[in-house]
């Protein structure tokens, strides 16, 4: 392949070239910046707004913080020596991994996409992007920047259906890396493709993230932020609260001020609204629909398969076992689910664990504690949901069924790159004590070596 030739010519590891690189696409983010929104206004219904808010500006802040400490990111890490190695020095270099596959889902087509992009740039590898093949504008308008601004060699966009184009490309060529968001499904079969070849992979997954509402929370803040991220992209968020778990004694003051906020954020025009969106495409309308009969409707429920509108639903008395309880809900629909010891929850939580996000609200410090050393999960917040994701000091990913591996900010080059380790010995001092023979000098080594 042409771009492994390109990538093995040494091109890209310079500090100066990485920079250019990022500063190409820093430009074409912003020059393209109304394309942007409008392909993401065709695709998901996303305003500008929250199109800069969840992409196109996260994309910039990532680029922003990376040209900003990509020189030191790329010096050799001195670390200390052992006893028994001295007077060696040793550090660990930071060497670009070659050439990375990155795959990106249909929900945040642009960020999903570039963050990890921006993240092998940084690192010094060239990379093949695959859009999703169900966000057709996006994709038109990512293959427009790609191809007006960089070597074919160095970054190519590939587009097509994912499940003839990726186990082509897989099937036929040895990436250094695979970064993959998605759903667990394909994720396991790129999985599988990749140990074929032994290839390492970064798995961004979903899952059931849970929201926890403790009788102490401050109900009228906790349902503002619950709301807010819940129906941001209509749903289709994958660290979205996907249902709550309220107390008992708290129960009806939280769905009275969810059903207030929703209706004061949305009206009860929601298909009208300005700033609520669609489903992506009429499969993943039907499949959310069909989660509507698996509890009683609070408020909303309307739909418009035409229109691909889903109007933000609040439920409660679901069953445990019905599958708005079982799988990524991934839509406007929030069940409300009641407990009344921890221990309780904790078996709610239980049965899908490992979730990609958990949160907490609760104004006690004993509480929060709990929560976080007890529930093991990927990232979180406490009485804020969601917003996490957008903080690149903070690594993002999963643990489980919910991904493995995490990236943004200096966590996503890391990500791209390999850790090399170096010794470097004096050849001034050559003890005799380390060479045969050995006989007699245990105690020593004993002493030596801990």
């Amino acid at each position: 392949m042409q771009m492994r030739r390109f990538f093995e010519s040494g091109v890209t590891k310079p500090y100066a070239y990485r920079k250019a690189q990022l500063i190409k696409l820093r430009d074409a983010v912003k020059k393209h910046e109304k394309e942007i929104h409008k392909a993401l206004d065709i695709d998901l219904k996303k305003n500008p707004e929250e199109s800069w808010a969840s992409e196109t500006g996260l994309i910039l802040a990532e680029i922003r913080y990376a040209l900003k400490h990509l020189k030191n990111w790329m010096q050799p890490e001195n670390v200390s020596t052992n006893l028994v190695n001295l007077p060696s020095k040793s550090f660990v270099m930071q060497e670009p991994l070659g050439v990375v596959m990155i795959i990106a889902p249909w929900n945040y087509p642009f960020l999903l996409l570039l963050t990890p992009l921006v993240g092998s740039i940084a690192a010094g590898n060239c990379a093949i992007i695959k859009p999703s093949e169900s966000v057709a504008a996006t994709s038109t308008v990512v293959k427009k920047i790609i191809e007006e601004n960089f070597d074919k060699d160095f970054i190519c966009v590939v587009e097509g259906d994912g499940a003839t184009v990726i186990p082509a490309m897989m099937n036929n060529f040895t990436f250094d890396h695979v970064f993959f968001t998605g759903g667990p499904k394909t994720g396991k079969l790129i999985y599988k493709m990749a140990a074929e070849r032994l290839v390492p992979v970064t798995l961004e997954l979903g899952g059931k993230s849970p929201c926890i509402v403790e009788e102490d929370a401050n109900i009228k803040v906790a349902a503002k932020r619950i709301v807010l991220t819940k129906f941001l992209n209509a749903g289709q968020t994958c660290v979205a609260p996907d249902y709550i778990l309220v107390s008992e004694l708290k129960k009806n003051a939280l769905i009275d001020e969810l059903k207030k906020v929703m209706l004061q954020f949305y009206s009860d025009k929601a298909e009208d609204c300005y700033h609520y969106g669609k489903m992506v495409n009429e499969n993943h309308f039907d499949k959310v629909v069909t989660y509507l009969q698996h509890g009683r409707i609070l408020l909303g429920g309307r739909h418009d398969k035409e229109k691909l509108f889903i109007e933000p639903t609040l439920v409660d008395d679901v069953s445990l076992e019905s599958d708005i309880m079982k799988d990524e809900i991934f839509g406007p629909i929030l069940p409300v689910v009641t407990f009344n010891t921890r221990e309780e929850a904790l078996s709610i939580i239980a049965l899908n664990k490992n979730p990609l996000a958990f949160y907490v609200f609760t104004s006690s410090k004993k509480n929060e504690k709990f929560w976080l050393n007890n529930v093991a999960f990927g990232g979180g917040c406490v009485n804020n949901s969601s917003w996490h994701l957008a903080n690149y000091n903070l690594p993002f990913g999963g643990r489980g069924a919910s991904g493995n591996g995490h990236y943004h900010g200096k966590y996503s080059f890391d990500k791209f790159s390999h850790k090399k380790a170096v010794m470097k010995t004096p050849t001034w001092f050559d003890p005799a004590i380390k060479y045969p023979p050995l006989k007699g000098k245990l105690k020593l080594f004993k002493m030596l070596i801990r």
